[in-house]
């Protein structure tokens, strides 16, 4: 089962990508009035696709939204890192949206393209991606005050315990010079489903992915308070939120 699932969204994601999507990611890319845009709303709709797909090739999966992140908009979303899912998960949240995303991935052949053309950030700017990361930090202005979304995992890789780990002070930077709220997400189980360090996966266990909105910094407070404290804040709130909700992390006993 576990073999068959993995093929299966694998397919879906080169393949289905091919065959069904890049045409439409090409004529938006020519025609669009804003191609950033246009390849974000079509990621975004990739991406619940592979949700959908995902949960009916697995039964026992259940995916838990909260309703009050469809709405969020010309903010700073954070959250916790659990898995390679987070990310496809939040593109699947929201229509508009933007992220930092590892240097590394931009040349990628088709997959760097797509997230060049969807306005991401590269979490680097060295040689080549140097004036790109510029622009994108100049246009992020504009973006987020027009109703874009920038998430951000401020830890900057997948939590192997569970713990939340160091963060890094990029996403708070950005959020303190946009002059934009930050919102704090939690997001759960997708290691459950989808364990770092493993190939395939988990589909014979009973599992339940949730995604909450936890928390808040309000714009008038990312203007005033010390980039160490808002992260400390944000730091808390998961924490506490994570605590209060061990019984969904009962495979990371040191939870």
């Amino acid at each position: 089962m576990d073999v068959a699932v993995t093929l299966m969204l694998w397919t879906y994601f080169t393949l289905g990508f091919v065959f069904f999507f890049a045409p439409v990611y090409i004529a938006a890319c020519l025609f669009a009035a804003d191609h950033r845009i246009a390849f974000q709303k079509l990621n975004h709709r990739f991406f619940r696709g592979f949700f959908w797909l995902l949960q009916t090739a697995v039964p026992g999966l259940a995916v838990e939204i909260d309703g009050r992140i469809s709405g969020l908009e010309s903010c700073v979303v954070v959250s916790n890192h659990r898995s390679y899912l987070d990310p496809l998960i939040m593109i699947a949240c929201f229509e508009k949206q933007s992220t930092i995303v590892k240097k590394d991935f931009f040349r990628v052949p088709i997959f760097g393209w797509v997230i060049r053309a969807a306005g991401y950030i590269p979490s680097e700017g060295n040689g080549r991606l140097a004036s790109l990361l510029m622009s994108r930090i100049e246009w992020m202005h504009d973006y987020l005050a027009g109703g874009g979304v920038l998430f951000v995992f401020p830890e900057g890789t997948r939590s192997r315990t569970g713990r939340i780990g160091q963060f890094n002070k990029g996403a708070f930077k950005i959020a303190r010079s946009c002059e934009t709220p930050i919102e704090v997400l939690c997001i759960t189980n997708t290691d459950k489903l989808f364990t770092p360090g493993r190939f395939l996966f988990n589909t014979c266990v009973k599992n339940r992915i949730q995604v909450r909105r936890v928390g808040r910094i309000s714009a008038r407070d990312v203007g005033r308070l010390p980039v160490d404290q808002m992260m400390a804040g944000v730091r808390e709130i998961m924490e506490n939120h994570l605590d209060l909700n061990s019984g969904n992390n009962r495979e990371h006993p040191d939870r």
